[in-house]
């Protein structure tokens, strides 16, 4: 039977034969293997019986080993897990140097998992990051068909700015060491592939507002290209946005709907991914604790997105933004410009 790790650890299946893919995170004492197929971030353990196993074949099993094994499932003595698998062979998949392989089991910095890229999603904080991105994209479209609208696909490749959204990135096959130029000096696009200028999609807005115009309710949702000079966590380059258009809503409607989907989506992947949010919350109050207390975070993860669902949110003018903004601690400080 092939189950995924996920799904044993919840206890449900025992006493049963399974075979395991998966990836050695440890390997103890030449006994106990946990093994990870990157269902979540707890680890199957995996009992091998040393004494029965040829020496040169436990040698591989290494941090990083892929391995392949088949045995039986049985409820766990130890404390802290249901279930373990006894095994009763074991292959291997694909080998890891130990002593080149450079994610050990233990925490590494975000800038280091930077130089290995290739292997950072086999990391806790990958993997929870990415099953809660998979909730949440389909989270998204899950509330949006459920509601009637329409998904539309609107072009990557774009000569529109939609409305002056961000600067954007040039698309050409023009040679950039000999570009053409009209006698004005400036870039004679006639001779590139789509015979004018083009660039990266900064919003599909307005494929969106025209496909509103015949289908009342759409949304797009796909990737999108700012080229704005902010090195900032709040500026990227790249980024996936939704856009809903609904023909014949009011600012108010369009308020609801943007309240609804977020709770929406937040709850699906909190009910769907508990353990991610749990040690992405722990990661979280980990860092906290490394600041000032004055600088420290007034709620948790949990305690943030727990509220959001709790409470209604608020709406308030521009004005009455404006008014906040300037009774605040920072504007008074002078620590940010109002223009």
């Amino acid at each position: 039977m092939s189950m995924s790790i996920a799904t044993l650890l919840k206890g449900q299946h025992t006493d049963i034969e399974v075979c395991l893919k998966g990836w050695v995170r440890t390997f103890r004492n030449n006994q106990f293997i946990a093994l990870n197929d990157g269902s979540t971030n707890h680890n199957l353990q995996v009992v091998v019986d040393f004494a029965q196993t040829d020496e040169a074949l436990l040698k591989r099993i290494t941090t990083g080993a892929c391995i392949e094994v088949r045995g039986r499932l049985i409820a766990s003595p130890a404390k802290g897990q249901l279930v373990e698998l006894t095994a009763q062979e074991i292959q291997i998949l694909g080998d890891s140097d130990a002593e080149k392989y450079p994610l050990q089991p233990k925490k590494h910095s975000l800038e280091f998992l930077r130089d290995i890229a290739h292997l950072r999603f086999r990391t806790n904080t990958f993997g929870s990051v990415s099953r809660l991105r998979n909730a949440l994209i389909y989270g998204i479209h899950k509330f949006f068909q459920e509601r009637d609208f329409l998904n539309i696909h609107t072009p990557i490749i774009s000569a529109s700015d939609a409305e002056g959204a961000g600067e954007m990135f040039r698309v050409t096959t023009l040679d950039l060491n000999h570009l053409p130029r009209t006698e004005s000096g400036e870039v004679d696009f006639s001779a590139d592939f789509f015979g004018r200028s083009a660039n990266l999609t900064v919003s599909g807005q307005l494929e969106a507002e025209l496909a509103a115009m015949a289908f009342t309710k759409v949304y797009t949702f796909g990737p999108t290209f700012r080229a704005e000079n902010s090195n900032t966590t709040r500026h990227l380059a790249e980024f996936w946005m939704i856009e809903p258009e609904v023909a014949f809503n009011e600012l108010k409607e369009n308020a609801d709907l943007a309240e609804d989907m977020l709770k929406s989506v937040i709850r699906y992947a909190m009910e769907k991914h508990p353990d991610d949010i749990d040690f992405l919350d722990q990661r979280l109050a980990d860092e906290e604790k490394q600041k000032p207390q004055q600088e420290r975070a007034e709620f948790g993860l949990k305690e943030k997105l727990q509220f959001m669902l709790d409470h209604d949110f608020e709406r308030i003018t521009y004005t009455e933004a404006i008014d906040i903004l300037l009774q605040s601690p920072a504007y008074k400080r002078k620590n940010f410009n109002m223009r």
